[in-house]
C-alpha cells in the first residue's frame, strides 16, 4: 500500500507503480466515487479495450419465468 498526500487544490499523484500496473496515462478519466467511508477511482476504458474480455465466458443460466400477466 502506498501513502499519498492531498495538495491544497485537493489533487492527489497516483504513485508509478500503480500507474504502470493499471497502464493509466495522462489526461485519461477516472470515474470518483465514495463507498463505505473510501473514495474508488475506476478508470474509464475505450470501448475498443474491452473488446473479447467476455470470450470464455459461461452462457448457460437459469432464467426466471417472465410475467405473463401485467
Amino acid at each position: 500500500m502506498q501513502t499519498v498526500t492531498i495538495s491544497s487544490k485537493f489533487q492527489v499523484i497516483i504513485p508509478r507503480p500503480v500507474r504502470n500496473s493499471l497502464h493509466l496515462r495522462a489526461g485519461q478519466k477516472m470515474q470518483v466515487m465514495e463507498y463505505d467511508g473510501r473514495i474508488e477511482m475506476i478508470p474509464e476504458r475505450d470501448i475498443t479495450e474491452l473488446r473479447g474480455f467476455l470470450k470464455g465466458i459461461d452462457t448457460n443460466l437459469q432464467r426466471e419465468e417472465d410475467f405473463k400477466n401485467l
